[in-house]
């Protein structure tokens, strides 16, 4: 049963970091790209980075640009999604999402983990 799960969400100051973690199971995360998702209240899903089966990344957000990046372990089945320099309005609910391809342009996201929560707050 194919399935994403996040995790590394939490509370952070401004300027903080925290690093998420997206734990595939169910199939072989090494022949799909995947990406990150954010949903801030009120607002529309909106999407954050992605990273192909080769490796490479897109970003998808200006507003993360300098401050986030995005790694896979293919080896644990794992995305990370590292976040610096956190602002206030980084505060949402991230979700990882597996594309039905290896890459990134033009994807479509099948499958959805159920989300974390970052926080970003004195």
């Amino acid at each position: 049963q194919l399935q994403l799960v996040e995790s590394g969400g939490g509370l952070v100051q401004p300027g903080g970091s925290l690093r998420l973690s997206c734990a595939a199971s169910g199939f072989t995360l090494d022949y799909y790209a995947i990406g990150w998702f954010r949903q801030a209240p009120g607002k529309e899903r909106e999407g954050v980075l992605c990273i192909n089966s080769s490796g490479g990344s897109t970003n998808y957000a200006d507003a993360v640009k300098g401050r986030f990046t995005i790694s896979r372990d293919n080896a644990k089945n794992t995305v990370y999604l590292q976040m610096n320099s956190l602002k206030p309005e980084d505060t949402a609910v991230y979700y990882c999402a597996k594309a039905r391809g290896r890459r990134c342009f033009g994807a479509d996201f099948g499958s959805w983990g159920q989300g974390t929560q970052v926080t970003v707050s004195l």
